[in-house]
């Protein structure tokens, strides 16, 4: 099983502090995975149990592996953020008081850059026969804003991807190398947009086709390394 180092980690921690933003959830998966999967971020319940996707969501995500005849063992799970973004909000009881809590928001720029290091060294040192980006924040990572999962969704995409050059830019570069990646909604969506079923249940049928004949799916030899650039 593949676990980024230390050494990485402690740059993502370092570089998101002072960012309203909880813990830290390590990817995981083979280092050669069927699938190299890429969310958004980590839920309250994720840092929790230290396991990427789970709850409703995770038994979606689960459930669509499933209908290819794959299971968590055979992928790597990662996301763009590796900290849970949060915002405060109030909830109202059942006896009328109010309780302030956290909850799940999307994350910002600032945040998807401080762990791009993060991701950039999993894309540099895992090697998955095929990409899957799950929404639209893991799928705008490496493809730019103006990707969107709805134009892109089920479709085999050879493209460079963007990363981090150096520990204090402020804006991505381009790789010279191409990566193979299939978008697909977030498994989460169904449940505010039912709508999507359909779609995402077509991406999953078009993913194991792929993998059927996957000769062809090749990724890239991409070399990164920000350990020596840190202190």
């Amino acid at each position: 099983m593949f676990r980024i180092p230390e050494s990485i980690a402690t740059i993502g921690k370092k570089r998101i502090e002072g960012c309203p933003v909880d813990g830290f959830l390590y990817g995981g998966g083979p280092k050669n995975p069927v699938l190299m999967l890429i969310g958004e971020a980590p839920g309250e319940f994720e840092l929790v149990d230290g396991i990427p996707f789970i709850g409703r969501a995770g038994t979606e995500l689960m459930h669509s592996l499933s209908t290819i005849g794959l299971t968590r063992e055979d992928v790597y799970i990662t996301s763009t953020v590796r900290s849970r973004p949060y915002r405060w909000g109030t909830r109202k009881n059942r006896d009328g008081s109010l309780t302030e809590r956290k909850y799940n928001r999307p994350p910002t720029t600032k945040e998807i850059l401080a762990h791009a290091p993060i991701l950039d060294y999993e894309l540099a040192n895992i090697e998955p026969k095929l990409i899957v980006t799950l929404g639209n924040v893991g799928l705008q990572r490496l493809l730019g804003k103006t990707a969107r999962v709805t134009d892109l969704h089920g479709e085999l995409l050879r493209r460079p991807v963007q990363y981090l050059n150096d520990l204090e830019d402020t804006s991505f570069n381009w790789t010279n190398e191409t990566f193979t990646i299939v978008p697909t909604f977030h498994p989460a969506s169904v449940f505010y947009r039912p709508s999507h079923r359909p779609s995402l249940d077509k991406d999953w049928l078009e993913i194991g086709r792929l993998l059927e004949g996957d000769s062809y799916l090749e990724n890239k030899d991409m070399e990164i390394s920000y350990e020596d650039r840190f202190d």
